[in-house]
């Protein structure tokens, strides 16, 4: 989906300096910088501003605001929502969103800019979705997997370290921000103008559409999901719920498993290599759920 043009300004007007933060190739911006001069372009003012604006740009993802990281994550998130109804029920979506905060509170990240949210959407596809700034979502499909609370849980801790890891920020594509500021240092153009702020604008929709393309179609690499499966391995301990809860949800993924199939198949590796990716962080203690957890369970997702 491409976000229409009133919706980029906005948009842009909220998150638009967010997108010089993002790493790029100072030597180009150097080099730009001097032809400008040389051509009479740009004057010592202006080149020392695009260079301390290619200095910021070499900063890691972890130098976004937490601000800049939740416009463009609520950005996502609107376009999760274009594509998937939201399940409306409001106590069953209560209660996920309470075993969600919860295991956030556990999380590297407890406390983003907005706080966490936890949405269920309304479609049988077995899928979840984490968008920066806290955003997070999971399918009914996804849910009827689940066959206690510990593996729910095991669902939401595994998208809570895609956010904490800023795994979505790391897959905008980064070349086209640097030719932006590559181009704006040979000709010495002025960000304020109309032509420019519509350029920057469309660079921030693009970004917003290389996010949304990983969540929908490619999906993270293999090291970033199995970053997110072990952290979530460390997040359930944290939090009482068992690790081990990850393990078996994988398990029975992997009885559902369709390698051509939509959703997780599509997104993510096999669930049996997930499980040989989170082995030697697990321990040999299983606990028991206890039979609050068990009854809580059954009363909120029981009849799904």
């Amino acid at each position: 989906m491409t976000i229409n043009r009133t919706m980029q300004i906005v948009l842009a007007s909220a998150g638009l300096c967010c997108l010089f933060l993002l790493p790029a190739c100072t030597t180009a911006t150097d080099i730009g910088t001097r032809v400008g001069q040389a051509a009479g372009v740009l004057d010592a003012r202006q080149a020392e501003g695009i260079r301390r604006t290619a200095e910021r740009t070499e900063r890691s993802f972890e130098d976004f605001t937490p601000e800049q990281e939740y416009f463009l994550g609520r950005s996502v998130a609107a376009q999760v929502l274009d594509r998937y109804p939201v399940y409306d029920d409001e106590q069953t979506n209560g209660y996920i969103s309470l075993i969600g905060q919860s295991l956030a509170v556990f999380s590297d990240r407890p406390d983003i800019f907005a706080g966490y949210s936890f949405q269920i959407l309304d479609s049988e596809e077995l899928n979840a979705f984490a968008t920066p700034g806290g955003h997070v979502f999971v399918t009914l499909g996804m849910l009827r997997l689940a066959r206690n609370e510990d593996e729910v849980a095991a669902i939401l801790a595994h998208e809570i370290a895609h956010i904490t890891e800023a795994h979505g920020l790391q897959s905008i594509r980064t070349a086209r921000i640097t030719g932006a500021l590559t181009s704006a240092a040979i000709t010495g153009v002025y960000l304020t103008g109309s032509r420019e702020v519509a350029e920057l604008t469309d660079i921030f929709s693009d970004s917003i559409d290389d996010m949304s393309r990983t969540l929908f179609t490619s999906g993270y690499s293999r090291t970033s999901e199995r970053e997110a499966d072990r952290i979530a391995v460390t997040i359930l301990r944290r939090a009482g719920y068992s690790p081990h809860a990850l393990v078996t949800l994988l398990q029975h993924m992997g009885e559902h498993w369709n390698p051509q199939g939509r959703g997780y198949a599509r997104t993510h590796p096999s669930p049996l290599d997930r499980m040989q990716d989170v082995q030697d962080v697990l321990d040999d203690e299983d606990p028991r759920i206890p039979e609050q957890r068990i009854a809580r369970f059954q009363h909120y997702l029981g009849g799904l």
